[in-house]
């Protein structure tokens, strides 16, 4: 009785330091001030379930036990709110997570602790054997268990598998690796729906190595949504020969299967939980048991972060081929009366997707060769691939669906089919439309944990431009976003369901001078569309229709031609805030007619890749209310030595891989209110101007891979606001300027790749603000010097060879 009593009064300690805790970081940290408040109203909720086990815990069989497994859990609560306030504000990908995290910690405070604990305490013990003397009567019955139909015998057996698997070996060999590693003990499947995910888990589950490791404990159970844990846990025992009237709660019955599981013996256990969807991510965890040999693998179509994951790839072009053959025909996988050229196209629009080519190879099976030939004809002359496949488009529409409880997450997927196919988009790019369009924070975070979410769906890839600068840049701004073309047609297909005019984005795609037909049928009605996307080929002449969109506000023009004029339509746009214009050719395109745009009242943002702009009208091109402005691969000649940057609002200049730029713009020293300059991969760049000096807001300033820059100039000492500064890379700056040390806010110096620099300024010793340096092996040596320093603080953080920036070089 005393032991119970001790017990008890032990929950209440650290009950009251989580809460104490709480309160003061509602108060101290803003960063997840919001996530605090909803945790302290919870902790309120369930204080008086705290004081009732307090009170009822001298009845418990075994109080010490019990009461050390929610002192644990509250533990570890709390040490996740301190870690919280040592969070970087610019970690967005930590704070992504720490959020999540925090979330959980509140969803499952209220599932553990709202329950009648002390009785359900009680009743575990007695429950638990009944159910185990009724399990050893039933041993006998699983022992004979033996396989039937391709699957295990019995609700949660591994079922059959299809006839034809293909193109899984190399994933298998991979999968099987990564799963039996001793400290492996729940795997993720992770990939777009429709990749093959179910179909690798089953072949695994069919494995010789696998079923002589496990043996009869494999149990597949297929979670999809809606799902809970008393029902998965039912199934469970229904398998095992059990009957369970039910469960009086979700922690009765993970008690429960957990006895029944350490009951089944010592030997190897895999639970496959397949389709997976993430409000299931806590029943995973809750499944997660500590006990040896045991195993969950998880397929799902989202990426779960606190999991080791396995990412699916698509089959190759002999796979996809065999696969879409075996669909289209069935009886010997040879076509005999449809020519080889017409699968070769078909299998290429299913862009290795095994469901695309499952669905489109079976809905030509048995058809004429002209019914392939009108199919092709239809999606050349732009008829979505779902409207003749309604089964692919109900089966991948389901994670677009998913997304209706995260609105603007969905609207940013559907933004996706404003660029081309197989296009790398700049994260930037993405964040800056997003911060424009949804009113989301200026510094790109939230915008930036939406890509981040899109990512985590599979409905998105993140490619890294360069390895060296990590996260403390912000994690998506130095990311490219791909996409498979069915996920880009799918988001094109979604947002053309309404009329023309009722539109809110409106993709226009010109071939050969051919407009669509409603467009040059238009009256004068306007169009509602928000985000305007035209794409262009070779040969569009730049003669256009009139177009009235009144409300546009992201112009994203992508143009294939030599040269390219605006349309007129464009000056009428006065909600317009941000302007892309991108060359797919293999010269940049030349741009006429820029002046239109320098009328424009809200333009914030614009955007220029691959084009020129040697025509002599660009000197007329100036804007005022400008805030950012991006030149990509383009060929400047004299653009900006013509006052092209004028804006006094400009916060944001980024020139990169620009291969005629010698020197930055004549009045740079004018943009008062610049934060960042980012100046990359100019490869003919030699010297910085001295106005540089003037620039006493700047906070940014990126020259990464300048690689003819010699030097910094000495006035560089009066950027005091300088909280990052990049120059890897740089290969022929020899020296830094002994002025580097009145940078006084300087946070993060990166100078990976700095070959030729040969000594640090005695004067960096002065930068008590300096927290990380990023560099190379070799460069990390320069700063043996400040070792016994004030500095002596700052990480360095070594990266290796920066090959993926290398390889984004040469592509540039």
């Amino acid at each position: 009785m005393a032991g119970a009593l001790v017990g008890g009064a032990m929950l209440g300690a650290p009950f009251g330091e989580i809460l104490k805790v709480v309160v003061q970081q509602t108060k101290k940290t803003a960063k997840f001030k919001t996530h605090f408040k909803r945790l302290v109203a919870t902790l309120e909720r369930i204080k008086p379930v705290i004081d009732d086990i307090k009170k009822s815990s001298d009845e418990l069989n075994h109080p010490e036990e019990q009461m050390r497994m929610f002192i644990d859990y509250l533990t570890k609560g709390k040490e996740l709110i301190l870690k919280c306030p040592k969070i970087k504000f610019w970690n967005v990908l930590d704070k992504y997570v720490y959020a999540n995290k925090l979330i959980r910690l509140d969803n499952e405070l209220l599932r553990v602790f709202q329950i009648d604990v002390p009785i359900k305490l009680m009743s575990n013990s007695m429950k638990t054997l009944v159910i185990m003397e009724d399990l050893t009567d039933k041993m006998d019955v699983l022992s004979t268990a033996t396989i039937r139909a391709g699957g295990f015998i019995g609700l949660c057996g591994v079922p059959g598998l299809p006839e034809l698997v293909i193109g899984l070996d190399h994933h298998l060999y991979s999968l099987k690796n990564e799963l039996l590693k001793d400290d492996t003990r729940v795997l993720v499947i992770s990939a777009t729906g429709g990749s093959g995910k179910t179909t690798l888990a089953k072949t695994l589950c069919h494995d010789k190595e696998i079923t002589g490791i496990f043996g009869k404990n494999i149990l597949y159970i297929t979670v999809s949504r809606p799902s809970s844990l008393k029902m998965i846990v039912q199934k469970i025992f229904e398998h095992h020969g059990i009957k369970r009237s039910s469960f009086q709660n979700d922690e009765e019955a993970k008690n429960q299967l957990e006895s029944l599981f350490r009951h089944l013996g010592s030997g190897k256990m895999l639970l496959v939980l397949d389709d997976v969807w993430p409000e299931s991510e806590s029943l995973v965890e809750d499944l997660n048991f500590k006990i040896r040999g045991f195993k969950i693998l998880v397929t799902s179509r989202f990426s779960f972060k606190r999991f080791s994951s396995y990412d699916l790839t698509l089959l190759n072009d002999d796979h996809a081929k065999t696969l879409f053959c075996y669909s289209a025909f069935p009886d010997d996988g040879v076509s005999v009366n449809v020519r080889d050229d017409l699968v070769n196209k078909m299998v290429k629009v299913c862009k290795g997707l095994p469901l695309a080519l499952k669905v489109i190879g079976a809905s030509l099976c048995g058809q004429p060769a002209l019914k392939w030939q009108t199919t092709l004809k239809r999606w050349s002359d732009g008829q979505s691939v779902f409207e003749s496949n309604e089964d692919l488009l109900l089966r991948l529409q389901t994670s677009i669906d998913a997304l209706d409880e995260l609105p603007i997450v969905k609207k940013c997927f559907l933004d996706l089919g404003s660029f081309p196919e197989d296009d790398q988009i700049t994260g930037t790019t993405l964040m800056d439309m997003w911060v424009e369009l949804y009113n989301l924070d200026n510094e790109g975070m939230y915008a930036s944990e939406n890509l981040l979410e899109l990512s985590s769906r599979n409905l998105v890839n993140l490619v890294p431009v360069r390895r060296t600068t990590g996260e403390i840049e912000g994690y998506c701004s130095e990311h490219y976003v791909t996409q498979h073309d069915l996920l880009r047609e799918l988001a094109i297909h979604l947002s053309s369901q309404e009329p023309v005019p009722q539109r809110e984005r409106l993709f226009i795609e010109i071939d050969s001078n051919s407009f669509p037909i409603w467009w040059s049928q238009q009256t004068e009605q306007p169009i509602n569309a928000r985000i305007l996307s035209i794409s262009t080929d070779e040969s569009f002449n730049s003669t256009w229709y009139d177009l009235n969109v009144p409300n546009v506000e992201v112009v994203i023009l992508n143009i294939r031609s030599k040269k390219f004029t605006l349309p007129k339509f464009i000056e009428k746009m006065s909600q317009l805030k941000i302007l892309i214009v991108t060359g797919y050719g293999n010269y940049p395109t030349q741009l006429h007619n820029l002046s239109l745009i320098g009328s424009l009242p809200n333009l914030k943002r614009i955007r220029f890749k691959h084009v020129s702009f040697s025509s002599p009208d660009q000197h007329k091109f100036t804007t005022q209310n400008l805030i950012k402005l991006s030149f990509v691969m383009c060929e400047l000649d004299n653009v900006l030595q013509s006052g092209i940057i004028q804006s006094p609002y400009i916060t944001d200049l980024e020139i990169d891989s620009c291969y005629d730029l010698k020197q930055l713009p004549t009045g740079l020293g004018k943009l008062v209110n610049l934060l960042k300059l980012t100046v990359t991969n100019c490869h003919e760049l030699q010297v910085l101007p001295t106005e540089l000096s003037k620039l006493l807001k700047l906070k940014n300033l990126r020259l990464h891979c300048c690689t003819k820059l010699q030097e910094l100039p000495e006035s560089i000492g009066s950027l005091h606001d300088l909280s990052l500064l990049d120059i890897s890379d740089c290969l022929n700056i020899s020296a830094l300027p002994e002025q580097m040390g009145e940078l006084s806010r300087l946070g993060v110096l990166i100078m990976s790749g700095c070959r030729g620099l040969q000594e640090l300024p005695v004067s960096m010793r002065k930068l008590q603000q300096l927290k990380d340096v990023i560099c190379d092996e070799e460069t990390s040596y320069l700063w043996n010097a400040f070792e016994s320093d004030d500095i002596c603080n700052v990480k360095i953080n070594i990266v290796e060879e920066d090959r993926v920036g290398s390889f984004n070089k040469i592509l540039h």
